[in-house]
């Protein structure tokens, strides 16, 4: 945490729930995925959080991954170039989640730049990852590499269109959910008031 004391009280509670959600299981389904994707453009780092926000932080990890997620040519980070500077890292980091947000993930799955730079919620980083795998594996585009069975698939949508025809003929159809009309009467219906004759 760069420039920044022990949190104490609220904020210290707060930041040890956020820590608890992160998923060391999940941390190796995504490294070996990286590395997958990658190739030997990267190194593999060191197992645990600390290791895995240093791995990821300077962005150079996160734009060669989006970058390989699109065909030769149509990359949306052009220019990759590691740097020890502060503003060098975020600012390649945030072109990672610009591109991540045009490949498809949602805006709300997206972790902010300083819960990567700074560590403070690298279960948010995961869960960003995580969605962009699934999304990849969905795509069915032959980019993906590994093992499609680390990330859920999307559900996608499954459009269907009927003919004017079969739209008029469903009109015409009683729902299940309004009963039935047939073999409704009022046989064996007693008058109102009178007591039920019992023989």
């Amino acid at each position: 945490m760069a420039n920044r004391g022990p949190a104490y009280g609220l904020s210290r509670e707060v930041q040890q729930r956020i820590d608890r959600q992160y998923d060391p299981e999940l941390e190796q389904i995504l490294i070996q995925w990286i590395m997958a994707q990658c190739g030997s453009e990267v190194k593999q780092p060191a197992p645990g959080r600390e290791n895995f926000q240093e791995w990821l932080k300077d962005g150079t990890v996160l734009c060669r991954l989006i970058n390989s997620l699109y065909p030769k040519g149509q990359e949306p980070v052009s220019k990759i170039q590691s740097s020890g500077m502060a503003f060098k890292q975020m600012e390649q980091i945030s072109q990672f989640l610009r591109a991540a947000e045009q490949y498809g993930i949602a805006p709300t799955d997206i972790f902010q730049t300083v819960d990567l730079w700074e560590g403070k919620n690298m279960a948010c980083v995961q869960r960003t990852l995580m969605n962009l795998g699934g999304l990849a594996v969905t795509r069915e585009n032959g980019l993906f590499a590994g093992d499609p069975n680390w990330f859920p698939k999307k559900s996608r949508e499954n459009r269907r269109d009927f003919s004017e025809d079969k739209l008029k003929e469903g009109q015409s159809v009683i729902g299940l959910q309004m009963g039935t009309n047939r073999g409704a009467s009022q046989a064996g219906m007693t008058g109102y008031g009178m007591p039920r004759q019992i023989l």
